[in-house]
């Protein structure tokens, strides 16, 4: 095999101090050194430097194929750095990686954390709002963060979130000589010097957590009225049976509850929702619980976009169903319709005689105020129809 053209080089805050031999012989061998200007300045990188263009691209490296090159990345260029973009593009004998300690393990080693045990979380190019999933009394996060005003930041989102007791620990330029870690609760911030590259650890304390069965409230949800409610919304959450990495099609969203839940279970959701109003109902709540990676917004009608989305492997029909939307649906997802309406009823009545499945009716009611004493006050019942290939 041919020697690798592509040398992958974590660097940490020490420089080239910190490299083994093998990293410092591919870095000297290097006709061109690609990397940030940090990065390049660590090194002394000189004419044979280039840095990423902005925004970044992986392109100006590709096209240097055959050349001898050297990318400069920080710590484990294989967590949140190039590593993993440029070998999407490339063979397996083209490029070899020289990994150093990075900000997890060093913030890790610090604090006496296992790391095993511990949510390494990539906040520098991510809201705040990833955390929300995870916030758990005594859950423990080590987070990268894009610059010396966001710990602060985030120690104020903390706050606002209910979670002043949070511990920090502010960590600034780990494995350098101007290394320094400090620790703060987060109602107490203070630090008014904290300059990058900079880390938080956290310990939370104090908040309120989500619960991690389904059927979250539904005052949690930006919506207008129109929300698959919380208890039918956990028996569809259960007849949809969402499993980790999995892809969810939401049809007539609403507010995208259903599609919230289902990624707060470990899948992904496209939702789809032909009013704008109740789009933007959705964005902010894949926003508000922290899934804007895992949940997309599509205005417009199901039928129009069906053609357009990846292959589900479960669909949920909350609203508009009808026979022409049921033909254009893939055959081979578990589906799940929820009928409010009596032709909504009628139409999954006929399914199930033709196609088989399971029929649900979800009759409701709650305790509500009837003079000077109470009754019940009895929601409109739903007829779910799931089907499993």
């Amino acid at each position: 095999m041919a020697e690798p053209w592509l040398s992958i080089i974590g660097l940490g805050e020490d420089g080239p101090t910190g490299l083994t031999d093998a990293s410092r012989a591919a870095l000297a061998a290097a006709e061109v050194v690609v990397g940030g200007p940090r990065h390049l300045a660590l090194v002394d990188a000189g004419a044979r430097g280039i840095a990423w263009p902005v925004p970044f691209d992986v392109a100006p490296v590709l096209a240097l194929r055959g050349r001898r090159v050297a990318v400069l990345a920080s710590g484990d260029p294989f967590w949140h750095g190039a590593g993993g973009s440029l070998v999407a593009h490339l063979a397996p004998g083209e490029w070899r990686c020289f990994p150093v300690p990075g900000v997890m393990s060093l913030a890790a080693a610090r604090l006496g954390w296992r790391l095993e045990d511990v949510a390494c979380l990539g906040l520098h190019a991510a809201p705040f709002e990833r955390l929300v999933p995870h916030l758990d009394e005594g859950f423990r996060a080590i987070c990268t963060l894009r610059d010396g005003a966001a710990p602060r930041a985030l120690a104020d989102w903390l706050v606002a979130q209910g979670w002043g007791a949070t511990r920090l620990w502010v960590m600034e330029s780990l494995g350098s000589p101007r290394e320094r870690l400090r620790e703060v609760r987060a109602a107490d911030f203070a630090l008014a010097d904290v300059a990058a590259p900079v880390a938080v650890a956290l310990a939370a304390a104090g908040g309120p957590a989500l619960p991690r069965t389904p059927g979250l409230p539904d005052a949690g949800f930006a919506h207008d009225g129109q929300i698959t409610k919380a208890p039918v919304r956990a028996l569809t959450l259960a007849a949809l049976a969402p499993r980790a990495g999995e892809l969810l099609w939401d049809l007539g969203g609403g507010s995208g509850s259903v599609s919230v839940e289902w990624c707060l279970a470990g899948g992904r959701a496209v939702s789809v929702e032909a009013r704008p109003d109740r789009a933007a109902n959705i964005r902010e709540n894949a926003r508000r619980f922290g899934l804007t990676d895992r949940l997309t917004v599509i205005e417009g009608r199901s039928a129009e976009v069906i053609p357009t989305l990846p292959p589900p492997d479960a669909i949920f029909v909350g609203g508009g169903f009808d026979a022409a939307l049921f033909a254009r649906l893939p055959q081979a997802a578990r589906l799940v319709v929820n009928a409010v309406t009596l032709e909504t009823e009628a139409l999954v009545l006929d399914l199930h005689a033709r196609h088989g499945g399971n029929l649900l009716r979800i009759e409701l009611a709650r305790a509500a105020p009837l003079g000077r004493m109470h009754g019940w006050d009895t929601a409109r019942p739903v007829v779910q129809w799931s089907r499993t290939p």
